[in-house]
Order: structure tokens, then sequence, then C-alpha cells
């Protein structure tokens, strides 16, 4: 078994920059934590809400990204773009 390291500083403001922009475009359009998660298909907050403020470490994936374009119809190259408003 391999022992994972902690990310490092750039792959966490990473994290944290596409968080906020998942808040900034939801909130955008108007969905709440749990309308988006569940359009997602999750029944529960506690993806979204814990990603949005990378909380534990926990992050969207590429996959959740790609679901959260289709469901927000924003690029997913916007959730990368930093300073955006």
């Amino acid at each position: 078994m391999t022992k994972r390291s902690l990310p490092d500083e750039e792959a966490i403001n990473l994290y944290k920059t596409i968080g906020k922009n998942v808040k900034k475009f939801r909130t955008q359009k108007g969905l709440t934590q749990l309308e988006l998660s569940l359009e997602m298909g999750y029944k529960s907050v506690s993806l979204v809400s814990a990603a949005e403020l990378y909380t534990n470490n926990k992050h969207f994936n590429i996959e959740h990204l790609q679901k959260i374009s289709k469901i927000l119809n924003v690029p997913i190259a916007a959730f990368f773009e930093e300073n955006t408003k």
C-alpha cells in the first residue's frame, strides 16, 4: 500500500478556485446547494458544500465538473479561471 501525500499548495489553490467558481455560477443560476446536488444524483449537500469551500480536503473531480458544467450550462474551463466576477 502506498502512502498518499497531501496536495501541494498550488493544487489546493486550484481546488479553492474551482469551488469558488462553482458557487458563483450556481448562485447566478439561482440554484441551492441541495438543488445542484440532486441534479448531480446525490441525496445530500455534503459533497457540494464541502467542495465549494475545500473543507476536509474535499474537492470536485473531473466527473463532478462535467456534470455541473452541463447542469449550469457553463463551459467547464470557466471553473478554472481565477478572479472571475
